[in-house]
């Protein structure tokens, strides 16, 4: 298997990108479009386990849309073939002094683009 293909891997930057950037502004209508909507669809969250699209976009919709703001670090996106990818990274939120959330998302390929179809966020205390 190829890893890593250039233009995949673009690809999936961009989509990775519109999803920070609906994230943080509370586009819940991309970030909706983000996901695939199947009931196979999982995102663990910080207070939350969410199977299925449909859970996903009640808790996004009922989600406060303020203080969303954060800044990430060490980034990975790794691609496999030409259909799936994985995108890792650490953030950090000025409301959270101490704490380090990290982020892991799976996305596929589909005919309606990229789409995450699980992920697990979490905020820990900074390691030392």
């Amino acid at each position: 298997m190829e890893m890593d293909i250039p233009d995949v891997k673009k690809e999936v930057e961009a989509a990775f990108q519109d999803y920070e950037t609906a994230l943080i502004t509370n586009d819940v209508e991309t970030l909706d479009r983000l996901f695939l909507n199947a009931p196979t669809t999982i995102r663990y969250g910080g207070g939350e386990n969410l199977y299925g699209y449909s859970e996903i976009a009640e808790f996004r919709s009922a989600r406060p849309g303020a203080d969303l703001a954060r800044r990430l670090d060490r980034t990975v996106i790794t691609t496999y073939g030409r259909d799936m990818a994985t995108a890792s990274t650490l953030f950090y939120r000025d409301s959270a002094p101490g704490k380090v959330g990290r982020q892991m998302q799976t996305w596929i390929r589909t005919p309606d683009g990229w789409k995450v179809v699980a992920a697990h966020v979490s905020l820990i205390a900074e390691p030392d």
